[in-house]
């Protein structure tokens, strides 16, 4: 077979291979090749096996770019299936306020919170926000994501929504990070309609659902399901709605209290239930005899120092399919690092290192409905890799310096510094 880029001789090549998202005890396969490499071709993978065999099989074209990955290991490029890295403003101070014992309500109550952020990111260009943006994901690139979700939500207006979204579209179209957009009007209730909750709700689903419907500028709606903010009946309403004109549905759900999001994310087909911090083994039931993800946010447990996590081993053991993400926001997800998520998740959430890695690659493609393309390293899939320095278990050394290369569509898109051509 013919190839025009080849990873060589990596140590241990994980390829996460296999229908995806994994389940139960199949979240701990990781399809593990010793002494392997990869090869592709116009972005896509054409082998994966061992090195011996891709030096009888593949053959280079003149131009090929061979990358030498000699006491590597080769993953799946990170896939972060909920961010909210479009945003303008700084929160800084609230997370002071929290190290000194502020709580998250009290900090909603004193006029920060959301509303903080959508009085900024109202007032910013399309321009600003894009700027702001590109440089988290120049950051999520170096720690080796390849694929993120991006989320509207502090607009919480026609306009500001429609705002935040386009930004996410000329976003995608200039940087490497693949990009699905999800709008998520329903991230608060704004400080205008405080009072009159229903009327906003109407107007996300009677105006805003179907002018960014129109536009085709998301692919998901999303709402957050919590005591306080969106009731569980409101927040079916909005995701019936949202299906109505085409719009998936994912759900914040059960992250302060069990508020019935993981209920409702059953009930609608939600393709991913998100935090689930307080979900029950009842629920958890429900997902997955309904087949929703539960995409699992430590770093937000971790930075808004909810003294808990997830229950990510009950999780696994009633058979639902756990995706990891950043959860990055200008609040409560200081990171865009998911290697520091998959540690959260093995040090505070008791998952396996195997069982982290497929949450961060190949669940995490299902969190995004993108398990057919991305998320593993098999042949006919997008070539989206990355190149640890050192051991698989170097993935979870909290800020060690693990990256040497990431590779998007078959090309080196990122490289530490003295691993090859800084790109």
């Amino acid at each position: 077979m013919v190839a025009d880029f080849l990873i060589d001789n990596a140590a241990l090549v994980a390829t996460c291979a296999g229908p995806g998202p994994r389940r139960g005890t199949s979240q701990r396969e990781i399809g593990a090749i010793p002494n392997g490499s990869v090869a592709g071709f116009e972005g896509r993978i054409v082998f994966v096996g061992s090195a011996h065999d891709a030096a009888a099989n593949v053959t280079l074209t003149p131009d090929a770019q061979v990358v030498d990955a000699q006491g590597c290991t080769v993953v799946p490029g990170f896939i972060d299936p909920h961010t909210h890295l479009v945003f303008a403003g700084d929160r800084r101070d609230e997370l002071r306020r929290r190290l000194g014992g502020a709580t998250y309500a009290e900090i909603a109550a004193g006029g920060g919170g959301i509303v903080k952020s959508v009085d900024a990111t109202r007032a910013a260009s399309e321009h600003e926000l894009i700027e702001g943006a590109r440089k988290r994901l120049a950051e999520m690139l170096s720690f080796g994501t390849t694929t993120a979700e991006a989320k509207s939500g502090y607009g919480l207006d026609v306009a500001a929504e429609r705002k935040m979204l386009c930004a996410i579209r000329n976003l995608a179209a200039g940087q490497p990070v693949e990009l699905t957009a999800t709008f998520m009007g329903a991230h608060e209730v704004p400080v205008e309609f405080r009072g009159r909750r229903g009327d906003y709700v109407r107007m996300v689903i009677d105006e805003m659902i179907p002018a960014i419907a129109e536009e085709k500028l998301a692919e998901w709606c999303d709402v957050f399901c919590e005591q306080g903010v969106f009731t569980p009946d409101e927040s079916r309403d909005i995701l019936e709605a949202g299906k109505r004109h085409g719009l998936k549905p994912r759900i914040h759900a059960d992250e302060l209290a069990l508020s019935g999001g993981s209920r409702v994310a059953a009930e609608v087909g939600a393709r991913s239930a998100d935090h689930l911090i307080f979900v029950d083994q009842s629920h958890a039931q429900m997902l997955a005899e309904q087949n929703v993800v539960a995409t699992l946010l430590p770093s937000a447990a971790f930075f808004l120092k909810l003294g808990r996590y997830a229950p990510a081993r009950m999780l696994i053991e009633q058979g639902t399919a756990v995706a990891l993400a950043t959860d990055l926001n200008p609040g409560g997800g200081f990171t865009t690092s998911m290697p520091f998520v998959m540690s959260l998740a093995c040090f505070g959430m008791h998952m396996t290192l195997e069982e982290a890695l497929n949450g961060a690659t190949i669940n995490a493609a299902a969190a995004i409905d993108r398990q057919d393309t991305i998320g593993s390293l098999e042949p006919g899939k997008q070539f989206d890799a990355v190149i640890v320095s050192g051991m698989l278990a170097d993935l979870i050394r909290v800020g060690g310096p693990v990256i040497r290369q990431v590779i998007k569509r078959g090309r080196v898109v990122h490289a530490k510094l003295g691993s090859g051509p800084e790109i």
